[in-house]
């Protein structure tokens, strides 16, 4: 054989065997479990509407419309508080440890919900990245009342 074709060969000994070991890496560094939202340094976690959609399968939450003025809602809406009344309806909400998932439209109105709610001492708010625009874009359905 020539020295041309033996480093050719030696080379695709190479990438075959790098591409085995980084396929033996992968199944150790992979969790099939996806891994659960945390909170993030306002207290509250941010969710997708993939993960809503997910968690309204056997719904144990809160849901909450915190968008002004009304544009549709996710069903099933537990609740329509506008985000800047959001305080004086806690009497609306369940106990402080309950968990909480608000939205809005696009996203602003919620976070500023789940800002307020974290800091009147709610331990377990949620919010929908990207509102209702985010799950009209993945397929998912809007009500209007």
């Amino acid at each position: 054989m020539s020295g041309r074709r033996i480093s050719r060969l030696a080379v695709l000994a190479g990438v075959f065997l790098f591409l085995g070991a980084c396929a033996q890496a992968l199944p150790s560094t992979l969790s099939p479990e996806p891994v659960a939202p945390s909170s993030n340094a306002e207290g509250y976690t941010g969710i997708t509407v993939e993960q809503l959609a997910e968690m309204l399968e056997d719904k144990d939450f809160t849901l909450v419309n915190v968008h002004i003025p009304y544009d549709g809602e996710i069903s099933p809406t537990d609740l329509l508080i506008p985000y800047s009344e959001i305080e004086s309806n806690l009497d609306k909400l369940p106990n402080k440890n309950a968990l909480i998932v608000l939205y809005c439209r696009s996203g602003p109105m919620s976070t500023t919900a789940a800002k307020s709610l974290v800091g009147l001492g709610y331990t377990n708010v949620l919010e929908v990245g990207g509102g209702m625009r985010a799950w009209k874009a993945a397929g998912y359905q809007l009500i209007r009342r």
